[in-house]
Formats: C-alpha cells, structure tokens, sequence
C-alpha cells in the first residue's frame, strides 16, 4: 500500500478523528470533575453561607434582645431614680415639718418658761404685799413655806 492510497488516508483520518474524540472526551472527564469539584466546593461555600446567615440572624436576635434588656434597665435605673429624689425631697419635706414642730416646741417652753417666771415673781410679790399688810396689822404670818396638809375627815359610814 501506497503512502497516498485513499484507504490508508481515509484510515488514518479517522484515527486522526478517533484521536481528537478521545481527547476531546478525556477533555470532557476532565472539565466534567472539575465542575463536579467546583459544585462540591461551591455546595460547600452555600452551606457555609447559610450557617454564617443563621448565626448572623441569631446574632441580630440577640442583639436586639441585649437592647431591649438595655432599654428596660435604663427605664428602671429612671424610675428607680425619680424615686429615690421623691423620696429624697419627701425626707427634706418631712424634716422641715420636724424642725418647725420643734421650733413650735421649743418656742412654747420659752413661753411657758417666761410664763412660770412671771408667775413666780406675782407670786413673791403677793406673799411679801401679804407679810407688809400682815405686818401693818399685827396679824400671825399665815404663810411660813411650809405647808402643812390637814388629814381629811371621812365620816364613818354606820
């Protein structure tokens, strides 16, 4: 057979063929496991994806949970303070109200006192207006700072 027989050329053509199919196919294997590692990679990344999305949504969940717990403290810490200078100003009202009730107190002893010594001073000045009138009348001094108490008489039931 000759170099240029036309079977020989055809024969060779389709090797020729046979050849770029079988390339062509170990391309295709090739690009096919590629692709399939690049779907199990990628398979890989959206499971990662989702999981990181969950714990994110988590995350967001939590958040707003500190943040609510934060408002209602701060809420609280308000209210607790708006009590605590209630009851700060009610202490000042309260202690106002004692001082004056002492004042009052004290101001009516001081009265009372001035009273007493007033009192005691009309007193001395009868007694000796009495001992000058007793005097002036010869009379017995009735009044010797001694008081003697008269035993009371019960009569005796029959």
């Amino acid at each position: 057979m000759a170099p240029f027989d036309p079977r020989t050329r055809a024969a060779a053509a389709l090797r020729m063929k046979q050849i770029a199919l079988d390339n062509q196919s170990r391309t295709i294997r090739h690009l096919r496991a590629q692709l399939a590692t690049e779907r199990r990679g990628l398979n890989t990344m959206k499971k990662e994806l989702e999981d990181t999305q969950v714990a994110l949504e988590a995350s967001h969940k939590f958040i707003a949970g500190l943040t609510e717990i934060g408002l209602n403290m701060s809420k609280k810490i308000e209210r607790m303070k708006a009590k605590k200078q209630q009851a700060k100003e009610s202490h000042v009202v309260c202690h106002q109200k004692f001082q004056a009730q002492i004042q009052e107190a004290e101001d009516s002893m001081q009265a009372q006192h001035l009273i007493i010594e007033a009192l005691v001073e009309e007193k001395d000045s009868l007694l000796q207006k009495i001992q000058g009138l007793q005097e002036a009348n010869d009379a017995p001094a009735p009044f010797d700072d001694e008081w003697e108490e008269e035993p009371e008489e019960h009569p005796e039931e029959e």
